[in-house]
């Protein structure tokens, strides 16, 4: 069933706004993965998103995380949440555009 999917579908919006909720509930009837970038950032890490930024910075994060979503989005077709803050930054928009 996950054929159906040929491109990512990526979830964004504000902390908090239901992207992981309704991500999940879309991965589901379509047959699909649901990745939240903010996890598999923590899983590459081993570190919380709150840890990452206390020691090495925001913008260090920020790099990662485009890093992370790039990657996401070249892989298998998924039902994709981002970050809060993801869709801030210019060069993740371009990502998501093209690949999304």
């Amino acid at each position: 069933m996950g054929d159906r999917l040929l491109k990512s579908v990526v979830l964004v919006g504000m902390m908090g706004a239901g992207k992981t909720a309704v991500g999940k509930s879309v991965a589901v009837k379509l047959g699909v993965p649901f990745l939240d970038s903010d996890e598999q950032i923590e899983i590459a890490a081993n570190m919380t998103i709150a840890e990452i930024f206390e020691r090495d910075g925001e913008e260090f994060f920020r790099e990662k995380e485009t890093q992370v979503i790039n990657r996401l989005l070249l892989e298998e077709s998924c039902i994709l949440s981002t970050g809060g803050g993801a869709f801030l930054a210019q060069r993740n928009r371009v990502i998501i555009r093209e690949h999304g």
